[in-house]
């Protein structure tokens, strides 16, 4: 009898729970989409950025410029960077001349950064592509197909939230938990 162990059955790695049911996981064409629609999304910032001549940092600043005025402690917990970098992200912004310093509407003493037209349309501009197709893609669904295609995406964002943030527990089949 030979002391050789047989491998060909054995895996190439430790077979723990998480191993184990990654393993078992059938990958239908929906979760295939979404890992390609993922990694798709994760390339667009940087593509960006290098061709608008900003860094990421810039871009997500002017993502959120988009939405409203921001003031520097908010921007720096945003871009989780001390108060000190977010102040110069503003001034490289205002060099570019696509974010101007304004006083806080309410309180005076606070300064807000806001968006120019320059910066609007150096994110806008860059993303119309991507927007037309999306708009088109999204005319071609009726509203019920587009309210299963929004619960799904809705649960996917939070299976990815909860990874970002690190929590625990089960996502259920609407991806609140």
């Amino acid at each position: 009898m030979s002391d050789i162990t047989d491998t060909s059955q054995q895996p190439d790695h430790p077979v723990g729970p998480a191993t184990a049911f990654a393993d078992a996981w059938e990958q239908t064409p929906s979760l295939e989409a979404l890992r390609s629609l993922v990694r798709a999304g994760s390339r667009v910032r940087p593509a960006v950025a290098r061709r608008s001549g900003l860094t990421e940092t810039e871009l997500v600043t002017l993502e959120r410029l988009v939405e409203g005025p921001v003031g520097f402690a908010e921007l720096a917990r945003l871009l989780e960077v001390s108060t000190a970098a977010a102040t110069g992200i503003g001034d490289r912004l205002e060099g570019h001349g696509h974010a101007v310093r304004r006083a806080h509407a309410s309180d005076r003493r606070r300064v807000e950064l806001h968006i120019t037209d320059s910066g609007r349309e150096e994110v806008l501009g860059h993303l119309m592509p991507m927007f037309r197709a999306l708009a088109e893609l999204d005319a071609g669904f009726s509203p019920e197909e587009r309210e299963v295609v929004a619960r799904y995406l809705d649960g996917a964002r939070a299976a990815l939230a909860r990874a970002a943030e690190g929590t625990e527990g089960d996502v259920s089949a609407d991806g609140r938990g």
